[in-house]
């Protein structure tokens, strides 16, 4: 099922079985180890503003900016500090919530698998 297809009917996908593809992390990104980002977005609202989908990250270090983002860990374990702000251990089961633009530093301890709703400005 495509993107488009999605957009307009229902519909539930086996998290684990999603097929995903590369998103290259900018290198300035990766403090430490040689972490691999895929992902899949599984629909996205007509203006853009808002995607739901599922990303991937292997094991690492690495920073980020966030966007306004819920997300729940399938997989994986990670240790997400927030610059300024909490530390998150999440892992499968685990919820989540970033603020637009927290800054970020992921540790990724196991491969982590997460489904997300991401809201644009």
């Amino acid at each position: 099922m495509t993107t488009n297809d999605q957009a307009t009917a229902s519909f539930a996908v086996h998290i684990p079985d999603v097929e995903l593809e590369p998103e290259p992390l900018d290198p300035e990104q990766i403090v430490s180890g040689a972490p691999v980002v895929t992902g899949k977005v599984l629909w996205e609202s007509a203006d853009g503003k808002q995607l739901r989908g599922i990303w991937q990250i292997t094991p690492g270090m690495v920073t980020d900016t966030e966007a306004n983002e819920l997300f729940v860990v399938v997989s994986g374990r990670a240790t997400v500090e927030v610059e300024g702000g909490q530390t998150l251990e999440v892992g499968p089961g685990d919820a989540a919530v970033l603020r637009e633009g927290d800054r970020t530093t992921w540790t990724v301890h196991e491969t982590l698998r997460k489904a997300y709703h991401i809201t644009l400005p």
